[in-house]
C-alpha cells in the first residue's frame, strides 16, 4: 500500500474537479444535436482528435498490458505494440475514404457501402457488436483501475472499478462528445507529463541506462536489449513467424477498416475532425505519441526487470511499471502520478461510454425505433443510452482477473478471422454484404473453437498466437469466399453512389466505368 500525503491529495482532487467542470463548461454545445453530442458538430482542428486518440489509448490497463509483454519478452515485447502502426497507413488511405462517407460510425457505413437486406442486417450487427464491444473495453479498463487501487490503497476491486467509472460518467452525460474531446486535451498532456517523469525516474532509481545494461550482462539477461532477439523460425515464444504476422498485420491492416478494435475508436476521431486533411493529420499524430509512450514504458519496465528479476505470476508482473513509480517517487509525487493515471482511466473511459452510445443510439434508436426523433430527443436517447453502457461496464469488469490474457485475445484472435474482409471490403467491389456477413459469424464460432474450447478438451494443443491468427484467417476464408462468390453484387447504382461520394482505392474499376459513364466523375 502506498501512503498519501496532504499534497497527494490535493493533485487528486484538483484534477477531478477540472475533469468534471469540463462537463458544466461544455454542456451548453453538446445538448445542441446529435452531431454535436457525439462527434462535437464536425468541426475539430486535427491537433484536437489527435491528442484524443492519444489519450483514449493510453489507459489504466495499458501499462499494465505493456509490462506484461515486456518483462516477459524484453524489448521484443514491443512488437506486440506495433500493431498500431497499422494507424500510419490509415491515415492516408481508409481514413480519408471514412471521413469523405460522413457516416457517423462503422455501423452506419455499411449501410453506405452495401445496400439492400444484406446492409440493413450488417448495420443491425456491428450497432449490437460496437455497444457490445464498448462495454466489454469499459470492463476491463476498469477491473484495471480497481487492481490498481487494490494494490495503492487496499481497496476492493470493484470499488476502484465502479468509482471512477462513475466519475467520468458524470461529464459525458451531460457534454458528450464536447466533454470527451476537452477533456481528453488536457488528460493527454497531464498523462504524458506523468508518464516521462515516473518512467525516467524509475529508470534512476535502478542505476541508470549503464547500471541497468551492466546488471541484465552480470544476470545473463542481456537478450533483453534486443528487439530482435528471436527464438527460432518457428520455435520458442518469440519466432520469426510470429515477428513476420505482425508485421503483415501492421501495415496491410491500415488499408482496411476495422481490422484492430482500436478503429471503432479511430472513426469517431476522423468523423469529428474539420475537414479530410485533419483527420488524416490527427490519425497520424495521434499514433506516433502512442508509440513513443509504448518506448517510454519499455525502458522503465526492463529497469523494474533489474530491480525484480524472474517474477512468474503475470498478475504480479503485470503491475512493473505502477510499481516502480508508486514505490520510487518521492513523497507528495504519488498524489501526482496518480492523478496522470486517473486523466489516462477516464479519457478511455469517457470515450467508450460515448462512442457505445453512438451505436445505440444513432444505429439502432434511430435508424429502426424512431427515424423522426427530434435532436433534442436524440441526445438524451444518448445519455440513457451512456448510463447502460456503464451498468454492462461493471458486470463485464467484475468476470475479468489477467489483463494481458483478455487484451490478446480481443486484439489477436477475435479479430483474425475478420482482418482480411475488413481490407476487401474497402479494396474490391464485388466484395458484398452477405461475404462480409459470413465472415463475421464464422469467424466468432472459429475462435472460441480454436482459442478455448478445442484445446480444453485435449482435441487440438494450445497453439501460439500467431498460428490462432492464420488458421482462424483460412478458416473464415473458406466460408466467406464461396458466400461472396455465389451471392450477387451489390447493386451498381448503390455501389456509384458509393464510389463518388468516398472515393476508394483498389479494385473498383468496374464501378468507376459506370461513374465516368454516368457523367459524374471525371
Amino acid at each position: 500500500m502506498v501512503k498519501f500525503v496532504f499534497l497527494d491529495y490535493f493533485w487528486l482532487v484538483l484534477y477531478l474537479i477540472l475533469m468534471t467542470g469540463a462537463g458544466v463548461l461544455f454542456y451548453n454545445l453538446g445538448k445542441r444535436s446529435e452531431a454535436d453530442f457525439f462527434l462535437a458538430g464536425r468541426a475539430l482542428p486535427w491537433w484536437l482528435p489527435a491528442m484524443s486518440v492519444y489519450a483514449t489509448h493510453t489507459a489504466t490497463d495499458t501499462p499494465m498490458w505493456v509490462s506484461g509483454v515486456i518483462y516477459k519478452h524484453g524489448l521484443r515485447g514491443l512488437w506486440y505494440t506495433f500493431f498500431s502502426a497499422w494507424c500510419a497507413i490509415a491515415a492516408f488511405v481508409s481514413a480519408r475514404i471514412f471521413r469523405r462517407s460522413v457516416a457517423y460510425s462503422q455501423a452506419e457505413w455499411q449501410s453506405l457501402r452495401y445496400s439492400g437486406l444484406g446492409a440493413e442486417l450488417l448495420r443491425g450487427w456491428m450497432a449490437g457488436w460496437g455497444s457490445f464491444l464498448n462495454m466489454f473495453i469499459l470492463g476491463w479498463v476498469g477491473i484495471a483501475m480497481g487492481k490498481l487501487c487494490n494494490y495503492l490503497f487496499g481497496w476492493e476491486s470493484w470499488v476502484g472499478l465502479v468509482s471512477f467509472s462513475a466519475i467520468t460518467a458524470i461529464y459525458v452525460l451531460t457534454a458528450g462528445y464536447w466533454g470527451v474531446v476537452m477533456a481528453d486535451f488536457q488528460q493527454g498532456i497531464i498523462a504524458l507529463l506523468v508518464i516521462i517523469i515516473a518512467s525516467f525516474w524509475g529508470i534512476r532509481e535502478a542505476g541508470g541506462p549503464y547500471g541497468i545494461v551492466q546488471k541484465l550482462y552480470e544476470i545473463g539477461e542481456a537478450w533483453r536489449l534486443n528487439p530482435f532477439s528471436f527464438t527460432g523460425l518457428f520455435s520458442g515464444d518469440f519466432p520469426i513467424a510470429w515477428f513476420v504476422t505482425m508485421i503483415i498485420i501492421a501495415v496491410l491492416g491500415g488499408f482496411g477498416m476495422g481490422t484492430s478494435i482500436d478503429w471503432y475508436v479511430e472513426a469517431q476521431r476522423i468523423q469529428s475532425s474539420k475537414t479530410v486533411r485533419d483527420a488524416s493529420y490527427s490519425i497520424w499524430w495521434g499514433t506516433a505519441l502512442t508509440l513513443t509512450r509504448n518506448a517510454l514504458w519499455a525502458v522503465a519496465i526492463i529497469a523494474f526487470f533489474v530491480m525484480y528479476p524472474y517474477m512468474t505470476d503475470t498478475k504480479e508482473y503485470e503491475m512493473a511499471w505502477f510499481r516502480i513509480a508508486f514505490e520510487h517517487l518521492p513523497a507528495g509525487m504519488a498524489g501526482f502520478l496518480f492523478a496522470g493515471i486517473v486523466a489516462i482511466h477516464i479519457s478511455t473511459i469517457s470515450t467508450h461510454l460515448n462512442l457505445g452510445s453512438v451505436y445505440l443510439t444513432r444505429d439502432i434508436y434511430h435508424h429502426y425505433v424512431n427515424p423522426n426523433a427530434s435532436q433534442k430527443e436524440l441526445v438524451w436517447v444518448g445519455r440513457i443510452s451512456t448510463f447502460i453502457l456503464l451498468i454492462g461496464s461493471f458486470i463485464y469488469g467484475s468476470m475479468m482477473e489477467e489483463i494481458t490474457k483478455w487484451l490478446i485475445f480481443a486484439l489477436w484472435i477475435m479479430g483474425a478471422g475478420m482482418w482480411l474482409p475488413n481490407i476487401l471490403q474497402v479494396v474490391w467491389w464485388r466484395f458484398n454484404s452477405w461475404g462480409y456477413l459470413s465472415a463475421w459469424i464464422a469467424n466468432l464460432g472459429f475462435s472460441w473453437l480454436v482459442v478455448w474450447i478445442l484445446p480444453a478438451f485435449g482435441i487440438i494443443p494450445e497453439l501460439p498466437d500467431y498460428l490462432q491468427f492464420w488458421i482462424l484467417m483460412v478458416l473464415t476464408a473458406l466460408v466467406y469466399i464461396p458466400v461472396t462468390l455465389l451471392t450477387k453484387p451489390e447493386d451498381m447504382e448503390h455501389l456509384v453512389k458509393y464510389y463518388v461520394m468516398t472515393r476508394p482505392i483498389g479494385w473498383w474499376k468496374p464501378v468507376e466505368n459506370e461513374a465516368r459513364k454516368r457523367g459524374l466523375i471525371k
